[in-house]
């Protein structure tokens, strides 16, 4: 009994010490950053597609962290320079992913500024690259015979267009999440002194 007050001491000391260092000093440097000069708020609409991206799971087959040379040739992949915290100011909670099944999409408006590409590739992506594993997402689609004047037709190949000669019409979460995507562009001069001191002032996304 003499042992079980000095010891719950030091379980409480080192528990205060790891809750310290790993808990609030990062928190307390998290909301130190600024944003980046260049980037900007997402608007409802992209927030809105943000929130679709996570609902699709998107984040479990692609990053949005494109690493430094010595991690990875991700600048060479045309994925932009190394990310740093500034970058990531506006999201929240972050999709930084874990896998890349998919390449990289932190950049991917800076690389596939069209918003057709976008939606066909949400459609049925081996309408874009054929040996794609990206699942189709038709339920962001409908099908129409005479599509309304202010709808956003998708072009398709006729391989994958319906048999009928109807459109393809994108759904307002397949417009929200192609703005999403869209916005996804951090080609500006890196916020990080060290980056900017090692040459990544940008860096080519495209």
């Amino acid at each position: 009994m003499n042992k079980v007050f000095p010891l719950a001491v030091l379980a409480f000391a080192i528990l205060a010490f790891a809750t310290l260092m790993l808990v609030i000093f990062p928190a307390a440097q998290i909301r130190t950053v600024e944003p980046a000069e260049g980037l900007e708020p997402y608007t409802a609409v992209e927030e809105r597609g943000r929130q679709q991206y996570v609902d699709l799971g998107c984040y479990y087959c692609h990053s949005q962290q494109p690493r430094s040379p010595e991690q990875a040739p991700d600048l060479q992949r045309g994925w932009g320079r190394p990310t740093t915290p500034a970058d990531y100011v506006y999201d929240d909670p972050h999709v930084l992913g874990t896998m890349r099944t998919g390449p990289d999409l932190m950049n991917v408006g800076a690389r596939m500024p069209s918003q057709g590409w976008h939606l066909t590739h949400l459609y049925q992506p081996r309408a874009i690259e054929e040996s794609s594993i990206m699942p189709a997402y038709p339920f962001l689609f409908e099908v129409k015979q005479n599509p309304d004047e202010d709808d956003v037709v998708v072009p398709v190949p006729a391989e994958y267009a319906p048999a009928d000669g109807a459109k393809v019409v994108a759904r307002q979460s397949a417009l929200d999440l192609t703005a999403y995507l869209l916005s996804l562009d951090r080609t500006y001069p890196a916020k990080d002194k060290e980056l900017r001191d090692l040459g990544f002032d940008g860096g080519d996304a495209r």
